[in-house]
């Protein structure tokens, strides 16, 4: 996956996990993509729920940054996250991570996120509270 709008590779995190952002759609919704491999699952052969609270924490936390910056690289911390875990993903499966922003304002974001597999089943939801990171003078970011 590479074209506009698409960040790979960026952090040590992504490199390690192997998922890819898409932060340019026009809905302002940042989607995480993940395929799963056998390096993703738990000792019961289906996806890691570390992994899939890595990958919902990242599309709410790229949606977030869109609500700043139209490239999706303005800085934001999770503040939390609940995570409810609603069905298993298993190896081979292609998944996608949606975030979208329920609330909030200038300080904190308050951002929903669903983490579907390629048939369009429910894997996950999760809630969050962001807030994004203050930028010195002079930074040149949005």
């Amino acid at each position: 996956m590479a074209g506009p709008g698409i960040i790979e590779g960026e952090t040590g995190a992504q490199r390690l996990i192997g998922y890819v952002l898409d932060v340019g759609q026009s809905d302002g919704r940042a989607r995480c993509h993940l395929t799963v491999t056998a390096d993703h699952t738990n000792r019961h052969g289906m996806l890691h729920g570390g992994i899939v609270a890595t990958i919902l924490d990242n599309a709410m936390g790229a949606t977030g940054s869109l609500s700043r910056d139209p490239g999706g690289r303005y800085p934001f911390l999770t503040i939390s996250l609940n995570t409810q875990y609603l069905a298993p993903a298993r190896e081979g499966e292609a998944l996608v991570a949606v975030g979208r922003i329920t609330g909030g304002g200038r300080k904190i974001l308050f951002i929903e996120g669903e983490l579907r597999g390629g048939d369009d089943r429910l894997i996950a939801t999760a809630t969050g509270v962001f807030k994004p990171v203050p930028q010195q003078h002079g930074e040149g970011r949005a």
